[in-house]
């Protein structure tokens, strides 16, 4: 299984952060499969690529730590794939969420940690 972890800081308001987020996945052609709140799971939508290879991301806000200016957000990028070659789907698709979340023009990217 390929599994990719990262997680960032961001300069924005809870209350904006739940849609912008959710843009972003939406944006880099995920659907939103479950959302509570301070947590978001979404699974990448199927056709470009075969079953074992489809993505899913998973988010966790950190409500406990979030200030009203930032919040800390944890992100775990997996697939069933087996990771045999560094440019490996999941990981073109971790990069494509990193950079998407730290280009949103929603929030400012504070701090970035790749796991």
């Amino acid at each position: 299984m390929a599994r990719y972890t990262c997680s960032f800081i961001v300069a924005v308001s809870l209350d904006r952060l739940q849609q912008s987020l959710i843009e972003v996945l939406q944006s880099c052609n995920f659907d939103i499969i479950y959302d509570t709140g301070d947590y978001i799971m979404a699974r990448e939508i199927p056709g470009r690529v075969a079953f074992a290879k489809l993505v899913t991301v998973e988010v966790l806000i950190d409500k406990s730590t979030a200030t009203p200016q930032e919040v800390r957000m944890s992100f775990v990028i997996k697939n069933e794939e087996l990771p045999l070659q560094v440019d490996n789907h999941c990981r073109q698709m971790f990069e494509m969420v990193q950079e998407a979340v730290a280009e949103n023009h929603h929030w400012q990217l504070v701090e970035s940690v790749v796991g």
